[in-house]
């Protein structure tokens, strides 16, 4: 199965992210050169290359084991006392919840499609820096992509950007030499791509492994290392019904330690960490763009630093100054210039509550959710949601003198889907982040100038979201006055006025959205996404365009006489459609966007939490 995605040419040539063209089997050379530039002086000498032991994990495709041998190597290292840090090819949640699990750090995702390849080296360079070893897990087979002919979006193309070791796990059940044709395949299909290693997977006997392992090295010169049984007790559970609460719980710890003692048993471990300790140094890239994919096919680069950004003649475009400020530049302006900020450097420092390493390994260890200051007062005194009760809380939390405006992060086993790069860079762009926890009762924190709901399970917690009126009573409440608020897949669920479970019970929801959620046995959407603004809205100009990607089994259904206004066009590969919901400073939709697609989308959310709360801090001060 292939990403279900936009469309995008195909062929033997195809566009880097600056629209250049180059060629499938040059990804490396040529886009690290094109992206990351060869730098002078001391430009070049802050950017001297970095060791980074590592190895990607690849499949020959789905269900081949990769998640099973990633989550045993990571424990098997983790049990030497060394720091592994986990990163998922792709835009999968819950695999990076497993390797957090099993790791105690926050796993990051490293996507390709959604962001460009200078920011995805530079997010690596600096995710990885405090690690041992970076343990990177595929996607699906080693090749399989967004493009049926090119290398986009796969686990090939990121193990070429971060110049990384392939260990290749093939599942030899029923199979003898013919284990050495698919490896010889696989190592001759793309030159670029290293394949280090193999490890053979559901072997019916030790004898058979030896069989399929002489076959293979014989034939392909890539050592065999490794090699787990046919074991049920292996089995990974279900992907979609409630399987991030299950390792919040600490159900799944049985499965892991037992992954890892087949794998410490039947590995080579100390060939496999000399073989990440063998990986390349990698340089760190002059700057971490992101694109703005404009209607047309053309692309604007928006870097994290000091240089201009070129908009082509009739793009609108706004500068983002310290502070908040905004400046328009009519249609046709040359260029913007981005003022290089400290806060803007590559090794900024979040300035948040809780950062995001924080925030998942908390979810992902079964800890319980770190209230805000003022939680157990909420659940005490009910919502401080009155003039006086607010203007209390801000003195007794120093709000009135904090200049960064509060986005409130619902984070908890219903709502876990977030992108850790996407709580950094709003933390980047000036916001002060602090979570909140539905399913233990709290409310909307009342420091809050904007709220964030992620995706997750609500569906498997409705009752619980039902009953927890200081919750969906805040919503209503902070939608009332303005208060920004964006909601993505789970979180749009929880906005609409109902939820239909798979039993058919029906739970009372927010009620800020003129819809009903139902749920289905049937998958309804899966793929990457690129969607273009239909309007003026928290994260986008009419226009504008991100990068995500929609997994989701519900169906949201509007009466036929509410009005309604579409967030986006939402382009996948079965074509376009006008997807989410706008009114205000309310904005949902079902796509999981990506904000390194496009980093001005940070910066206009922050821009609107910081403008409601010098409105509200005013109106406050007048009491």
């Amino acid at each position: 199965m292939k990403h279900e995605t936009g469309n995008e040419p195909k062929g033997e040539m195809k566009l880097d992210s600056r629209g250049s063209e180059m060629k499938i089997s040059s990804c490396r050379s040529e886009r690290y050169e094109a992206e990351v530039g060869t730098g002078t002086g001391a430009e070049a000498t802050s950017r001297q290359p970095q060791k980074r032991p590592r190895f990607v994990i690849a499949g020959t495709g789905s269900g081949s084991g990769k998640t099973t041998v990633t989550l045993g190597l990571m424990r098997a290292f983790a049990r030497r006392g060394l720091k592994v840090q986990g990163f998922k090819c792709g835009p999968d949640y819950i695999d990076p919840a497993y390797h957090s699990a099993v790791t105690g750090r926050a796993s990051r995702n490293l996507d390709s499609w959604m962001t460009s390849s200078a920011y995805l080296r530079e997010y690596f360079l600096r995710s990885s820096a405090e690690a041992d070893i970076s343990v990177i897990e595929g996607v699906m087979g080693l090749y399989d992509g967004k493009e049926d002919t090119a290398l986009t979006g796969s686990t090939a193309e990121i193990a070429i950007l971060t110049d990384s070791p392939v260990l290749l796990v093939v599942d030899v059940r029923s199979m003898g030499r013919s284990a050495a044709a698919i490896v010889l395949g696989f190592r001759q299909l793309e030159p670029e791509v290293r394949i280090a290693a193999v490890i053979v997977n559901r072997c019916g006997s030790e004898g058979h492994y030896r069989m399929v392992k002489a076959a293979i090295e014989a034939a392909c010169d890539i050592p065999v290392i490794g090699w787990l049984p046919r074991d049920s007790g292996l089995d990974i559970p279900e992907r979609h019904l409630g399987l991030l609460p299950a390792v919040e719980r600490g159900e799944l710890e049985p499965l892991f330690d037992h992954a890892a003692d087949v794998l410490a048993q039947g590995t080579d471990l100390e060939r496999l960490l000399e073989l990440a300790a063998a990986a390349p140094a990698l340089q760190a890239p002059l700057e971490a763009a992101a694109v703005q994919h404009l209607p047309g096919g053309a692309a604007v680069q928006h870097p994290l630093g000091a240089a201009a950004v070129q908009y082509p003649p009739g793009v609108a475009a706004v500068q983002h100054l310290p502070g908040g400020a905004t400046v328009q530049y009519p249609l046709g302006a040359a260029a913007v210039q981005h003022p290089l900020e400290a806060a803007a450097k590559l090794n900024f420092t979040l300035e948040t509550e809780a950062t995001a390493d924080t925030l998942n390994s908390r979810l992902s260890t079964g800890a319980a959710p770190q209230k805000s200051p003022l939680a157990e007062e909420r659940n005490e005194k009910g919502d401080l949601s009155s003039p006086g009760a607010a203007l209390t809380a801000l003195k007794e939390t120093e709000g009135l003198a904090q200049p960064s405006p509060v986005i409130a992060v619902a984070r908890d086993a219903a709502f876990n889907f977030y992108y850790a790069d996407n709580l950094e860079l709003l933390a980047r762009a000036g916001a002060r982040l602090v979570h909140f926890s539905p399913l233990s009762g709290e409310g909307i924190p009342p420091e809050a100038d904007g709220i964030y709901i992620g995706g997750g399970f609500p569906e498997e917690f409705a009752a619980e979201i039902a009953a927890n009126s200081l919750f969906l009573s805040g919503l209503r409440s902070a939608a009332a006055a303005g208060m920004p608020l964006y909601a993505e897949c789970g979180g749009y669920m929880v906005l609409a006025r109902s939820l239909t479970d798979r039993t058919g019970a029906v739970h009372e929801m927010a009620g800020i959205i003129p819809a009903h959620t139902g749920m289905q046995e049937r998958r309804a959407a899966l793929g990457y996404r690129e969607v273009t603004a239909l309007h003026d809205c928290l994260l986008l100009n009419r226009g504008e365009r991100l990068r995500g990607h929609e997994f989701h089994y519900s169906v949201m259904s509007y009466p036929d006489a509410e009005a309604r206004t579409y967030a986006y066009e939402s382009k996948g590969r079965g074509g376009s459609q006008p997807e989410g919901y706008i009114s205000g400073n309310i904005m949902a939709a079902y796509a999981h966007i990506h904000l390194a697609s496009y980093f001005p989308a940070a910066e206009r959310l922050v821009a609107a939490c910081r403008t409601y709360r010098e409105e509200k801090l005013a109106k406050l001060q007048q009491i």
